[in-house]
């Protein structure tokens, strides 16, 4: 196996590592966990952008290194990538009531550099496979199956997106209980959307590199969800009990 190969077997293992310390000793101080025990804050809307940039800048620059011809599916794989990223990055941030809140900067920093090294990963497999997807590649049943899974985790994850946004008035601060939609059986939807987008996205492409970006994404917010679901537990004494973490426990 070469380096790269070797690398990403040892990132992989870091992955799972990561998925059970995450679970069972610390939630990420971010968001309604941000605590200002992890050194100098800043603001975060900066701290957003800041951390997800490097998974749509960088993507485009490993990718497009040499400016190879890509097949069809490919420049697939790169537009739903980019659409994605240019949404969490440069519209997301901007969407958010958080006037005034901060989150650790050590947090953004740690960010670009896990997205840094899968953006090196996934975009290093684009440009190296620039043109071993064929158009009969879209008959496939991964890239068919991929792609639906990848659309409805898409669409799950904005609906909730856009739930989680309108719950705040201009000037509100206050945590609510989000209502409706998929939000009726689980704590978060938009993460377990994001979850099943990228398991669609390996699907699809069914690649070494993906698989990796699937698993990472699992490990950082499969344990992020069951935080969640706790901190609604505590925080709301009418939290629905008939809701849950995930649809099964």
């Amino acid at each position: 196996m070469d380096i790269k190969t070797n690398f990403t077997y040892i990132w992989i293992a870091l992955g799972i590592i990561t998925f059970f310390y995450l679970l069972k000793f610390k939630t990420a101080p971010y968001g309604r966990h941000t605590s200002k025990n992890w050194g100098p804050m800043i603001d975060n809307k900066l701290g957003w952008i800041l951390m997800e940039s490097p998974a749509l800048i960088l993507f485009l620059f490993f990718a497009l290194q040499g400016f190879p011809a890509f097949s069809n599916p490919v420049i697939v794989f790169i537009a739903l990538w980019c659409i994605h990223y240019f949404n969490r990055t440069f519209i997301f941030p901007f969407r958010t009531k958080t006037k005034g809140k901060k989150m650790p900067l050590i947090i953004a920093l740690s960010a670009i550099g896990f997205n840094s090294i899968n953006t090196w990963l996934i975009g290093t497999f684009i440009n190296e496979n620039a043109l071993n997807y064929s158009n009969e590649w879209f008959t496939t049943p991964q890239f068919i199956i991929g792609l639906f899974v990848f659309l409805t985790g898409f669409f799950m994850n904005q609906s909730a997106d856009n739930t989680l946004l309108n719950l705040r008035k201009p000037g509100e601060t206050d945590y609510k209980i989000p209502q409706g939609k998929l939000f009726k059986y689980i704590s978060s939807p938009n993460l377990i959307g994001e979850i099943i987008e990228w398991i669609g996205f390996f699907i699809m492409t069914w690649h070494l590199a993906t698989f990796t970006f699937a698993l990472w994404t699992i490990a950082n917010l499969a344990p992020r969800i069951v935080s969640h679901h706790k901190w609604y537990l505590e925080k709301f004494e009418n939290y629905p009990k008939e809701r849950k973490a995930f649809c099964f426990f």
